[in-house]
């Protein structure tokens, strides 16, 4: 993937980035691995808002994507690459031996025409998934289970990619893309590689409308309310928030207050992603 500049024509289009998307090789979804996305604009059942900042965009259809690659021991072929609008990835669609289509995550390097599979027999090569017991030491891995049988839950956005640093017993551990250490049981599958469309996070949003196609909503700054509306607000001018660390606008603390409550897989975490060793 490239990332394209536009010619500044306006003053928000001088500093706006996109994808180039030179990866993408079909343009048109698979019907049958698509439904329906509701939208609920951040409201509950009773209307109430209860996720701020969100509402409109553009409409969007879901792809469903196989987490678990549990199709063992038939191959498949890649049939493109397409955009999903649902994640930062891109998603390959494959069709079985035996005819089944299905999504993946898009790895680096997976091309049209390539042959895939799943399963313990499979080659150790981008896009197959395997259990972590028979991945070698050092393998850059995406899309990891937690839980055997669960499907991939780590390691899923684009550029993203885990490094499997050891094995041991029950367990492998792997290095996450936070710089957190953890263990994971070695029956647990990944698929192999870096997670397509690295450069994602390069991109330059550019000017508001663009956010508002994505369904994000304007967001105020609490030190520029009323003290009635945030506990920032109020004071001439530009001013201090008046508290000895910043809050959420009901009163809790916010930014970097620790939220992780111990846990019972407390114990799989080695070394946290702050360097320090779990306790």
């Amino acid at each position: 993937m490239g990332i394209k500049t536009y010619n500044p024509y306006t003053p928000s289009r001088r500093n706006m980035t996109g994808s180039d998307f030179s990866e993408i090789t079909k343009t048109t979804p698979e019907k049958s691995l698509c439904v329906s996305k509701k939208k609920h604009s951040g409201r509950n059942n009773q209307g109430k808002i209860t996720v701020r900042h969100h509402g409109g965009g553009n409409r969007q259809k879901y792809r469903i994507i196989d987490f678990k690659r549990k199709k063992d021991d038939i191959a498949a072929k890649v049939i493109g690459i397409e955009y999903d609008p649902n994640r930062s990835a891109n998603i390959a669609l494959i069709c079985y031996e035996d005819g089944e289509k299905a999504y993946i995550l898009a790895p680096e390097g997976l091309t049209d025409g390539m042959k895939i599979m799943n399963g313990p027999n499979a080659e150790v090569r981008v896009g197959n998934c395997l259990p972590l017991s028979e991945i070698p030491v050092g393998t850059n891995v995406h899309n990891v289970e937690l839980y055997p049988g669960k499907g991939g839950q780590l390691v899923r956005s684009a550029g993203n990619s885990a490094q499997l640093m050891a094995k041991e017993g029950k367990y492998a551990t792997l290095r996450l893309p936070s710089g957190e250490m953890r263990m994971v049981p070695i029956v647990c599958r990944a698929s192999i590689g870096v997670v397509g469309n690295g450069d994602h996070n390069l991109i330059k949003i550019g000017k508001a409308g663009r956010k508002r196609h994505m369904g994000i909503r304007p967001t105020v700054r609490g030190s520029v309310m009323n003290p009635n509306d945030h506990p920032h607000g109020g004071g001439e001018g530009k001013t201090g928030i008046g508290r000895p660390g910043p809050s959420t606008p009901w009163g809790k603390p916010a930014l970097g207050l620790k939220t992780r409550r111990r846990k019972a897989s407390d114990k799989l975490i080695v070394r946290r992603r702050d360097g320090k060793a779990m306790k």
